[in-house]
């Protein structure tokens, strides 16, 4: 019980971290100054009013001056990340293990990150990618092969650039963005050629149907853009995190 309660609230700080990264890097605002502060009136947070969850439920979700709504999303992002961190944390404690969980939690904030961003900003940041980038490549030097690694890169970033220009000069209009492409690139670092190639597939499928299924029940129009990373996502997940029920969906499919 002792380590399920550590590794939540464990969880539950870098939540509370990423909440302030998916709210300050699309605004242009620094990670760590200025201190923490109501987007509403400006008023700077005290420390025991930025305590995960709990500063939450005893503020009952309003800025202590304004009143300012806080969020929803806020306690949502903190309790999800303390329960990953509970799936993921080490049950003995070994170098080894300590590296593994820092390098899948590592990746799950990225993603949770990218995939609130986009969906709200339609972007994905460039400071997030390259933070993945740097994960992957010294993952992939340790432990995986270099034409692993380069090829799954050239492919995931290669292969979309191209259709996105064949697009461009057929409709005149941008099919991914730039953010979308170097996910790709980044993603193929680690999944390697034939797993980015399964990614770029699945996730142009879903995002066909659920936007297809969007614009039958009138909530997106055709000519509306739509984030496309959170598919991206979607699909790297269930290859880096769920490998084997992956690959059982891949042969059924």
């Amino acid at each position: 019980m002792t380590h399920i309660a550590f590794s939540f609230c464990f969880g539950t700080i870098f939540g509370s971290f990423l909440n302030a990264v998916i709210y300050r890097l699309p605004n242009g605002i620094g990670l760590f100054l200025p201190r923490s502060f109501c987007p509403s009136c400006k008023k700077k947070i005290l420390w025991y009013e930025n305590i995960p969850l709990l500063s939450f439920f005893l503020l009952r979700g309003r800025c202590s001056n304004c009143k300012f709504s806080i969020p929803k999303s806020y306690p949502l992002v903190e309790t999800l990340s303390g329960l990953v961190a509970i799936i993921l944390w080490p049950k003995v404690f070994s170098f080894q293990k300590i590296l593994d969980f820092s390098f899948y939690f590592s990746i799950y904030c990225v993603f949770l990150s990218h995939f609130l961003i986009d969906i709200k900003h339609k972007i994905l940041p460039n400071a997030l990618n390259l933070y993945l980038a740097i994960i992957f490549f010294t993952f992939s030097l340790v432990f995986k092969s270099w034409n692993h690694w380069l090829y799954g890169m050239l492919i995931g970033a290669l292969f979309p650039l191209s259709v996105t220009w064949l697009f461009y000069l057929a409709k005149k209009k941008e099919g991914l963005g730039m953010g979308d492409i170097k996910l790709f690139g980044i993603l193929g670092i680690y999944l390697g050629p034939m797993g980015i190639i399964h990614n770029i597939f699945l996730s142009c499928l879903t995002g066909s149907i659920f936007g297809f299924m969007l614009i039958l029940l009138k909530k997106l129009k055709k000519e509306s853009e739509m984030p496309f990373g959170p598919f991206i996502i979607l699909v790297a997940t269930f290859q880096i995190f769920f490998p084997d029920f992956f690959n059982k969906f891949l042969k059924i499919f």
